[in-house]
């Protein structure tokens, strides 16, 4: 059974991203677009576009074109709107950085995505130029001044007369986000401009933004949830952007209360400490008028109790990186029974359940693997044709990993994974990563990693350790910690005897799954 959207289909624009996410610059003009919520520091609709083109003029003269890849290693700040729009205007390809990165991490994705220029900020050189020694960045940007890098303000020191280039909305690449595999390392997903305006046109149908409407932008822009559905969509729609660089619980309510706030999109470990934390109550949030969901998934139990705690409508969304953001949307006024439901599937999208063994079609109620067909899907991964190959079939199907079922009214439910991906604050985690790494130690002779619950972050990686020599789980837990980004660091160790395998040599993570929830029922 193949599940379509009861709203009807929308013209997708037949243009580039940066055309139509600046369409309503000369109406809104001097309205803030963009501001950054520690400084205040504003940019205007007029302001942006301004930027835009002298950014992608700044690059022209440097001899960046069509296809070329910029690297894009910064926190949430206004610059991040400038840049990510003037590289699409030349036809270029934004690689977003996790701004938590390591140096090795950082190496791999330059190398992989072949990125030309890195822009970052003076905070994250100490990672950033080693990484660029070792890849091959021709220059490195900086936002302010610092050594051992070109000022930004040097590359937007120009008239502005960016040159006309001609770009196929369906075939050329905008952007290059990187998603965690269950084999480790990351891989770029190759997203085309089609693919990012499809999905703002799409989710724009769900649940109305209106010019009165303020958003908080905390989630990270390098993330396919930030990127497209709050800083693109936000400025598509013509509604003002608050920027956060890092999250501060404290400082993220100090910001919704002094702006106004009146739209969030966050994620289920942000729901729950508005619905817990007492400083909650010490802010005026009364004009929060709706929040979404992503990134994980949300308990109608908690999805209610911050409802309840804020007086305010949420929702929550399902999708992936591969999707260019989302594939299913719950509307905010569905039924309360609908509530912990990711919605019904987008217009102009196609979804349908398939059993995991047989690849036989399921019908409403059927537990089984998700696809997904539409404008919106990834053409593939960048440089991994067998990476693609298994996961679009012949058919344009993309086979999502995630286990789930619709309802009798199209409801769709997200319950499971086939794939072993640890969700971490919504932050993807490969368990085969930090395996490797444990294995690579001298005194670890074998190692399974898996999700365990967590309350605040929803899961968080643990490890079993079979130890060849004499070291403390704490030395471990260091050792993890001083490679990897903070939010794939091992939360939790164990030491075991061995590893339960299969006879193919296969770990039996189900029963590693299976002994990790009775003891935490015990």
């Amino acid at each position: 059974m193949i599940f379509t959207s009861d709203k009807p289909n929308v013209e997708i624009p037949a243009t580039d991203l940066t055309s139509v996410v600046l369409r309503r610059v000369d109406e809104l003009a001097d309205k803030p677009a963009l501001i950054n919520g520690p400084t205040d520091r504003t940019l205007t609709y007029t302001q942006l576009r301004t930027q835009v083109k002298h950014l992608a003029t700044g690059l022209n003269q440097r001899g960046f074109k069509k296809g070329d890849v910029l690297a894009l290693f910064c926190p949430n700040v206004p610059e991040y709107a400038v840049i990510f729009l003037g590289v699409a205007s030349v036809g270029g390809i934004n690689t977003t950085v996790n701004s938590l990165y390591s140096t090795p991490e950082l190496i791999h994705q330059l190398n992989d995505s072949g990125a030309r220029f890195l822009i970052t900020i003076p905070q994250f050189l100490d990672r950033a130029i080693p990484a660029a020694h070792e890849s091959g960045i021709e220059e490195i940007f900086v936002l302010g001044e610092a050594e051992g890098a070109t000022p930004f303000i040097e590359l937007m020191n120009n008239d502005g007369n960016a040159p006309q280039v001609e770009i196929n909305p369906s075939i050329d690449l905008v952007a290059l986000p990187y998603s965690s595999g269950t084999t480790g390392l990351s891989k770029g997903v190759m997203l085309t401009h089609e693919n990012l305006i499809a999905n703002m046109v799409l989710t724009c149908e769900m649940n109305t933004l209106t010019d009165e409407d303020r958003m908080l932008g905390v989630l990270p822009f390098f993330h396919i949830y930030g990127m497209v559905l709050i800083l693109n969509l936000a400025i598509y729609r013509g509604i003002t952007l608050v920027t956060m660089p890092r999250f501060d619980m404290q400082q993220f309510l100090e910001l919704v209360q002094k702006h106004q706030i009146t739209s969030l999109n966050l994620v289920p470990p942000l729901i729950l400490g508005l619905a817990k934390q007492p400083i909650v109550d010490e802010y005026d949030l009364s004009s929060v008028r709706i929040i979404g969901s992503g990134a994980a998934p949300l308990g109608p139990e908690l999805e209610k109790a911050c409802g309840n705690r804020l007086q305010c409508d949420i929702y929550q969304g399902y999708g992936l990186t591969e999707v260019a953001g989302a594939s299913h949307i719950n509307s905010a006024d569905a039924p309360p029974e609908k509530q912990g439901s990711v919605g019904k599937v987008l217009p102009n999208t196609e979804t349908r359940i398939i059993n995991t063994e047989t690849g036989a079609e399921l019908g409403t109620n059927e537990r089984g693997e998700v696809c997904i067909r539409g404008p919106h899907v990834m053409p593939g991964y960048l440089n991994n044709q067998e990476a693609t190959d298994g996961c679009i079939d012949g058919d344009a199907w993309f086979h999502t990993g995630d286990i789930g079922y619709a309802d009798e009214d199209g409801y769709f439910f997200i319950v499971d994974r086939v794939k072993e991906l640890i969700k971490y604050k919504g932050y993807q985690v490969a368990p085969a990563e930090l395996e490797a790494i444990l294995l690579a130690h001298p005194a670890i002779a074998d190692a399974a990693v898996i999700p365990s619950p967590d309350e605040e972050a929803g899961e968080v990686p643990k490890a079993f350790v079979v130890r060849t020599g004499e070291i403390t789980a704490q030395e471990i837990l260091d050792h993890v910690a001083g490679i990897v980004a903070p939010t794939k660091k091992i939360r939790l160790l164990e030491f075991v005897d061995e590893i339960p395998k299969s006879a193919a040599g296969k770990i039996l993570r189900r029963v590693l799954v299976e002994q990790e929830r009775a003891r935490l029922a015990s």
